[in-house]
């Protein structure tokens, strides 16, 4: 929902502020870009090993889950879903790389802009959407392996990812109307700016997004980490089957990196948001706080988009035979280079071997030639 209110702070205020505007003269000519001279830098590497990373990750990923004999089962979809969303984000990325390595300067339009906000914000959210959902299966799995598995059903689940795909785009299609791109000494500046004046409720509808978006769901993987934790102490008072014991300490793993993946990438860039709108509603922000809010949110929109690398390790626990297919496809690549290189140094001696009894067989009847004419 944070993506729909998009806000826009102008990198100078107005001078001329009256009566009515008290608050935005202090704010005259207070430039939030000090940090650009390091983010021309960092940026442009940070963000090449996320494409990189999250490219070959989780193109791998879906290359092992759609060569799978079996049929999909709940967590495969999902997981599936999340690399998809994870895919089309990192797509998205050249043309970050390029904005930041011109200094902040969009060259690709405002329509490529408005699609860029799109896959961002849709990447974020749909994430955390399906990394809950994940947690919530694997929680099912455990804790109520007979009652409701109809909710781990197949068609359940894919009706389930066909609400979150709506739902995402619903909270993200905004950004498709209304204009990212913004004039800063002579560059054209790309979902930069936030801008908070005009709108007093504003504050208040980004805390109430970041509690529905954020805060419930990373309280719903809590809980679903407390409650698994709990059967499986109680499976080891009971002494019951080792594979079952060993099967709920996986679906706990999964569900903790899950965990630990959303506190880390999620929790730093929702927490800068909130507690610089707590600031808004109780004063106008000065200057200082507004770079220090805007430095804090590059860095922490960083550590977001990161959540596209650590999604692989996800799949690398979730699924239990995905370690032996990468092995395996792996192998399969190595013997195919080796048998093709094998192949192809068998028929280089064969065409020696043959140029050099060519060779033989012409000096050998040049020989004989010779002897007759003699």
């Amino acid at each position: 929902m944070f993506q729909v209110l998009q806000l826009n702070l102008p990198s100078t205020v107005n001078q001329t502020g009256t009566k009515a505007h008290p608050q935005r003269n202090s704010l005259s000519s207070c430039d939030v870009f000090i940090y650009q001279s390091a983010a021309v830098v960092l940026f442009p590497v940070f963000y090449s090993l996320i494409f990189l990373i999250s490219l070959c990750g989780n193109s791998l990923v879906l290359y092992v889950i759609c060569q799978r004999k079996q049929k999909f089962n709940s967590t495969s979809i999902y997981l599936v879903n999340l690399a998809l969303s994870d895919t089309l984000f990192t797509l998205a990325l050249p043309g970050r790389i390029t904005y930041y390595i011109r200094w902040f300067d969009w060259p690709f339009g405002d329509l490529l802009c408005r699609l860029t906000a799109l896959l961002f914000f849709a990447n974020t959210y749909a994430g955390i959407a399906f990394m809950t959902c994940i947690s919530l299966d694997r929680y099912l799995a455990m804790v109520h392996p007979h009652r409701l598995q109809c909710l781990r059903r197949v068609k359940v689940v894919q009706r389930v990812c066909c609400l979150v795909w709506v739902l995402v785009l619903l909270q993200t299609s905004p950004v498709l109307f209304r204009s990212l791109l913004h004039q800063h000494q002579g560059r054209r500046t790309c979902m930069e700016y936030l801008d908070f004046e005009g709108s007093p409720s504003t504050p208040y509808l980004l805390l109430m997004a970041c509690t529905m978006s954020f805060c419930c769901p990373l309280m719903v993987i809590i809980a679903c980490y407390a409650k698994v934790n709990l059967k499986l102490r109680a499976a080891a008072r009971q002494n019951s089957l080792a594979c079952r014991f060993r099967r709920g300490h996986r679906v706990n793993t999964i569900i903790l990196i899950i965990l630990l993946t959303f506190i880390m990438c999620f929790s730093p860039y929702h927490l800068n948001v909130m507690q610089f709108m707590i600031k808004k509603i109780h004063h106008q922000p000065s200057c200082q706080e507004l770079r220090d809010f805007k430095v804090s949110l590059q860095v922490t929109v960083s550590l977001m988009n990161f959540n596209c690398c650590l999604d692989p390790v996800i799949y690398f626990f979730a699924i239990k035979t995905y370690k032996q297919r990468v092995m395996s496809l792996f192998k399969d690549y190595l013997y195919a280079s080796g048998a093709s290189t094998k192949m192809t140094t068998e028929n280089s001696m064969t065409r020696k071997i043959a140029d050099y009894r060519k060779f033989l067989h012409v000096n050998t009847d040049a020989h004989i030639n010779e002897n007759k004419t003699i």
